[in-house]
């Protein structure tokens, strides 16, 4: 294998991340699912928006999420997502670049706004997210860089990203290109409605190689093989897909190969305040530790912390830097 320029290349939705505390009380009268991600038009975000209370405002979407937590332990990271050149599509470019990581997707000149997801956070730190996709629903595939996926040893798929069809020929695309150039293609199922959505089309890309690796949590692992027994589910996907991660809050992650299976657990935390991300940076850690050639165990370890790190604050991107957090925990770096 040739030497990368990045270790890894995301490719997923562009979405500005609009956070808002609430009660269980707003999400019935906005007809919500506590724990869903529901797409929406702009007169739907429009309405919600009015509806809301104060808000926090950040560069957000799952893979863009990871990507700045593979960037904030130190690695070399690129991202590839559609904004429109507005306001918010020029905030979203420059918070994600000042997060070290590089993004050179051109931006769209017209069309849709950029992207928002408005996410309502209850008391008890589960999010339930309304998705405006936007702008980044018109990735193409000439939106994808040949020599930047070819240069990248890791290239990481947000499921979500099967929403629009034109999105899901990039990421053929660039699989096809990265396999080519003898690299790694890793997908996230990114939300159990979403697997209910692709089921068949996740577990086509799995069975035929399309992906190398895949990332899930419990409920998208059910999903996907529709049952509600976990070591069924978790001997299918070691039947379909020679790697997966599955992800199970706080009774920690099990990578799961051919060869066998490695549970580890989760880092502590003091207090749960917001779930959004926790997936994201899980995937980041652990993403990171096998970029650096690190046991199963220490990137789900990786993993863990990065995790337990987005959970204690509002918002999907770390706030500390999470090398130093590595380096003091005595985890690879």
């Amino acid at each position: 294998m040739s030497s990368t320029k990045y270790d890894v290349l995301g490719i997923g939705n562009a979405i500005f991340d609009v956070l808002v505390k609430t009660d269980e009380a707003f999400l019935a009268q906005q007809q919500m699912t506590k724990g869903s991600m529901a797409l929406i038009d702009e007169a739907r975000a429009a309405s919600i928006y009015d509806a809301m209370g104060p808000a926090t405002t950040m560069s957000g979407g799952s893979a863009a999420n990871t990507i700045v937590g593979v960037a904030g332990f130190g690695a070399r990271a690129a991202y590839v997502g559609k904004v429109k050149n507005d306001e918010i599509g020029r905030l979203y470019t420059h918070d994600i670049r000042a997060a070290q990581v590089a993004f050179d997707t051109p931006p769209a000149s017209d069309g849709p706004a950029t992207g928002c997801s408005y996410i309502l956070v209850t008391p008890d730190g589960e999010r339930t997210m309304n998705t405006y996709l936007g702008a980044a629903q018109d990735l193409t595939p000439a939106d994808i860089d040949a020599e930047q996926i070819a240069a990248a040893g890791i290239v990481y798929l947000e499921g979500y990203l099967w929403d629009p069809a034109s999105a899901k020929q990039a990421f053929l695309k660039a699989s096809e290109i990265a396999h080519g150039a003898g690299r790694k293609v890793a997908l996230t199922l990114s939300d159990s409605f979403c697997v209910d959505r692709y089921r068949d089309e996740f577990l086509d890309l799995m069975r035929k190689g399309t992906v190398d690796i895949v990332f899930a949590n419990e409920s998208e692992l059910h999903s996907l093989y529709q049952t509600a027994d976990f070591d069924t589910a978790l001997g299918a996907l070691r039947k379909d897909i020679g790697f997966g991660v599955v992800t199970r809050s706080e009774k920690g992650c099990i990578v799961a190969t051919k060869d066998g299976v490695t549970p580890v657990p989760a880092s502590p935390i003091k207090e749960l305040v917001d779930t959004t991300g926790a997936g994201d940076l899980f995937a980041a850690g652990f993403l990171f530790g096998l970029v650096r050639g690190a046991s199963h165990t220490d990137a789900g370890r990786l993993g863990a912390l990065a995790a337990a790190e987005v959970i204690q604050h509002v918002g999907a991107r770390p706030q500390v830097s999470l090398k130093q957090l590595a380096q003091d925990r005595g985890l690879p770096v």
